[in-house]
């Protein structure tokens, strides 16, 4: 699968990690999204490992609450994800346009991202960076969570240690551990965020007047001398889980499936029914409209200095250049090096071709763990050829990124 399979259809989004564009496969006629970086920029902002990273992890996840990866593959100019298509929106742009949520809506997505959390931990990921941004909710109205950037893998009881996440959304024990040094931090971050998010769809503002601008050394403070503020009108069961979810010591927070199953303020909750997508969600996006910046579409179209509708045409005229390069752009070198290593360590994905060889082994992918999804992986992309390995460019574009 290439550039070329897809039909290119409108510009939806951008983030610090690339832009995001409507697709449709020629050959299914099946819409996706499709997640494209540039090699260049990638390499100038050091974000090669956390692309390959996420890349890494969404090879290995498959879940009905998860935007999930369905190719990956690169031409010399980007690298591409191709995902599922989720038409209804990020949470962040129905509180711009000042959706009320109810509690049964907000308790709705609090359980089905109980349920993708549940399954990352059996995956051994902390997703940390859960927040309004990276929810998006299909055409009926169910949340999916969403970029991995900055996930990372813990097994055999490690901890994470980095300072990563977006500050308003991040636990306290994260900022203790960059701080105070200690033990690190573990899979209960995730539920915090999913806590900072809920008050927040309820209430219009976050719990803690967090910032990006906050010294880290402020906010250890701030968890322990500020307490957050519950409306009265709210529920005695919403304000209860909110509390469970937003407790600041991480051994007492609700922070697995198990205790939200045993919560008695979710007591009523079908979890069966919800895993199958059952239950009925409140807020439905409105079929008529695309919900997302309609300046995405014009930047692509008028501002961009590469737009995806010209890259054929563009790569058609710089292979036809003379590539013999003189002495003196002997300073662009190592961007060559970072370049040709991103060709070479970069990971094909084609989830459809998986499926088809799991088919013909009986193998339904949801029955395979982790290593057994890469090695069915890896066998289909050897068969034809392919070069697949864990990404090692770092030995050329170092990366400061760590678990």
């Amino acid at each position: 699968v290439n550039f070329d399979h897809f039909q290119i259809l409108r510009a939806i989004g951008k983030g610090s990690f690339g832009k995001v564009c409507i697709v449709q496969k020629r050959d299914t006629e099946k819409m996706y999204a499709m997640k494209y970086m540039n090699k260049q920029q990638c390499i100038e902002r050091d974000e090669v490992r956390n692309v390959f990273r996420e890349l890494e992890i969404l090879q290995e996840v498959e879940h009905v609450f998860l935007v999930n990866l369905w190719y990956s593959f690169q031409d010399e100019e980007d690298m591409f994800m191709v995902v599922d298509l989720l038409l209804g929106g990020d949470l962040r742009y129905h509180l711009q346009q000042n959706v009320q949520f109810s509690e049964d809506t907000v308790r709705l997505y609090i359980c089905e991202m109980a349920l993708a959390l549940d399954y990352l931990r059996g995956q051994h990921i902390i997703h940390r960076d859960v927040k309004p941004d990276n929810i998006l909710l299909d055409e009926r109205g169910h949340a999916h969570l969403s970029d991995f950037n900055i996930a990372t893998i813990i097994k055999d009881g490690e901890r994470a240690t980095a300072l990563a996440g977006t500050k308003p959304y991040m636990a306290p024990e994260i900022f203790h551990s960059f701080v105070n040094g200690g033990s690190g931090y573990s899979f209960e971050v995730d539920w915090w965020s999913v806590g900072v998010m809920a008050y927040e769809l309820l209430r219009g503002w976050r719990p803690y007047d967090i910032h990006s601008s906050n010294p880290v050394e402020s906010l250890v403070q701030l968890f322990s001398t500020v307490s957050v503020q519950y409306v009265p009108s709210w529920s005695k069961e919403m304000v209860a889980l909110l509390r469970k979810l937003l407790t600041v010591n991480p051994e007492h927070r609700l922070s697995c499936l198990q205790d939200m199953r045993a919560a008695p303020s979710l007591a009523s909750v079908p979890w069966d029914d919800l895993m199958e997508k059952k239950v009925e969600p409140g807020f439905v996006p409105n079929k008529g409209r695309l919900h997302c910046d309609p300046t995405f579409e014009l930047e692509e179209m008028i501002l961009e200095s590469r737009p995806l509708h010209k890259k054929k045409k563009r790569l058609a005229k710089s292979k036809s250049r003379d590539n013999s390069r003189d002495s003196s752009q002997s300073e662009n070198e190592y961007l060559q090096d970072c370049l040709d290593a991103i060709q070479q360590d970069f990971v094909i994905f084609n989830r459809e071709k998986l499926r088809r060889s799991q088919e013909l082994t009986q193998e339904p992918l949801e029955s395979l763990p982790g290593p057994a999804t890469r090695n069915a992986m890896e066998a289909a992309e050897d068969s034809e050829g392919e070069h697949s390995v864990l990404p090692t460019c770092g030995s050329i574009c170092p990366s400061a990124g760590s678990s």
